[in-house]
C-alpha cells in the first residue's frame, strides 16, 4: 500500500501554489503524494491548462506514475521515482504562465546529478503570475547564492491573452543548498523603470512614466520606454527595478483592457512604497517565492537561512504551512516592531 502524503487542496489560501510546491516537495523528498480539494474555492475549481502543464512537467522529469492530470480534476495521486536531468519542452497551449511551470519543477531540477536545459512556450507576461524579468533580476541571483546556477533567457515575449512566448533555462545542479541570509538591503546601486507596449501605441507607455516620474521623482535618465516586436499579441508591462548590494526588487503594473494607464504605472509605484516603507531587503512576493528553496536547504540539514520582510501574505502564510507538513522542518516567523517580519529556518 502506497503511503501518500495527504494534502488539502481547498487550505489557506487554496489556489495553485498549493498543487506546484506539493508537487516541487514530492519530487526533492520521494515521497507519493495525494492532493484533494483541488483549487476547490476558485471560480473555476480544479486544474486548468497551466495546471495540467505543471503536472505532466513534473510527471515528465521523473517518470513519476500519476492519476487525476485532467481537466477540472479536483484530486491527484502523484507517485514520484528519480529525477531524470536532460533536455526538455513544455508546451502550455494558452497565455498560462510559463513560469509558474518552471517554479515547480525547478528545484528538482536543481538537486540532480547532472544539469538540465529546459524550454518552455506559453504566457511569459501574466497578470497573476510573475513574469520573466522578476525571475531573471530577483529569484536566478538568490538561487545562485545557494549553490545552483541559473542561465534564463527570454526567447519571446508572451502576453495574456494570446501567450505564445518562449522562455530557455539551463540548470546547473548542486547536492545541497546553502542557507541563505537576507537581513539589510545594503546601498542603493541603480533604480530604474520599463514601461514596455506590443502591438499597443507608445503614447500609454508615455503615460506611464509621466506617472513613474511624478510618484517616484526619479529622474528621466532611468525611464525606458520599450516597444516589444516579438511577442504574437498586444500587451503592456511597467516594471520598477531597484538594485541594492544584497537584492533587487522588482515591482510589476500589467496593463488591462479597459484600465488607464496612469493605474498600471500607479500600481507599481505602490508596491515599491510600501516595500520602502518597512526597510526590509525582501518583498512579498519574493518571500514567496523563497520559502521553498530556504526549506529545502533546512530540510537537507542546512538550516540557517533567514531573511526579513513584509507583512506575510495569505499565500506566503499557506506556504509555510505547507512546508512544515511536507518537509517536517520548522519555520520561525517572527514580527517586528515596526509590523515587518523575520523568517528563520
Amino acid at each position: 500500500m502506497t503511503d501518500f502524503i495527504e494534502i488539502d487542496g481547498s487550505f489557506g489560501e487554496g489556489g495553485g501554489q498549493i498543487l506546484r510546491s506539493s508537487l516541487s516537495l514530492s519530487l526533492v523528498t520521494g515521497r507519493p503524494l495525494r492532493i484533494n480539494n483541488i483549487r476547490a474555492g476558485r471560480k473555476k475549481p480544479g486544474l486548468l491548462r497551466q495546471h495540467q502543464t505543471a503536472v505532466h512537467a513534473a510527471a515528465n522529469i521523473s517518470r513519476a506514475e500519476v492519476v487525476g492530470n485532467s481537466p477540472g480534476s479536483t484530486t491527484l495521486e502523484f507517485i514520484p521515482h528519480t529525477v531524470v536531468p536532460g533536455r526538455y519542452e513544455f508546451e502550455i497551449g494558452t497565455a498560462g504562465s510559463t513560469m509558474l511551470v518552471l517554479e515547480t519543477i525547478l528545484p528538482p531540477l536543481m538537486l540532480a546529478d547532472q544539469p538540465s536545459v529546459i524550454r518552455l512556450r506559453g504566457g511569459t507576461h501574466n497578470p497573476q503570475a510573475p513574469p520573466f524579468e522578476f525571475f531573471a533580476n530577483t529569484m536566478r541571483p538568490l538561487l545562485t547564492q545557494m549553490g545552483p546556477n541559473i542561465d534564463a533567457r527570454l526567447v519571446r515575449h508572451g502576453f495574456y491573452p494570446v501567450g505564445g512566448g518562449e522562455v530557455h533555462m539551463t540548470i546547473t545542479p548542486v547536492s545541497r543548498l546553502k542557507p541563505l541570509v537576507l537581513c539589510q538591503r545594503g546601498p542603493i546601486l541603480d533604480r530604474r523603470a520599463q514601461a514596455c507596449v506590443s502591438k499597443l501605441p507608445e503614447s500609454i507607455a508615455k503615460r506611464e512614466l509621466d506617472t513613474i516620474a511624478r510618484e517616484t521623482g526619479w529622474a528621466s535618465s532611468g525611464l525606458e520606454l520599450v516597444t516589444i516586436t516579438d511577442s504574437p499579441g498586444p500587451g503592456n508591462v511597467v516594471f520598477l527595478f531597484l538594485k541594492y548590494e544584497n537584492m533587487t526588487e522588482v515591482f510589476t503594473g500589467f496593463g488591462q483592457r479597459g484600465v488607464r494607464a496612469e493605474a498600471v504605472a500607479k500600481t507599481a509605484t505602490d508596491e515599491l512604497t510600501q516595500y520602502l516603507e518597512y526597510d526590509v531587503p525582501v518583498g512579498s512576493f519574493s518571500a514567496d517565492q523563497l520559502l521553498l528553496p530556504c526549506g529545502i536547504a533546512a530540510w537537507q540539514g542546512n538550516r540557517g537561512s533567514t531573511f526579513r520582510t513584509l507583512p506575510l501574505s495569505g499565500h506566503s502564510q499557506t506556504h509555510v504551512e505547507l512546508l512544515r507538513k511536507i518537509l517536517g522542518v520548522e519555520i520561525e516567523v517572527v514580527k517586528e516592531d515596526s509590523g515587518a517580519v523575520c523568517v528563520r529556518f
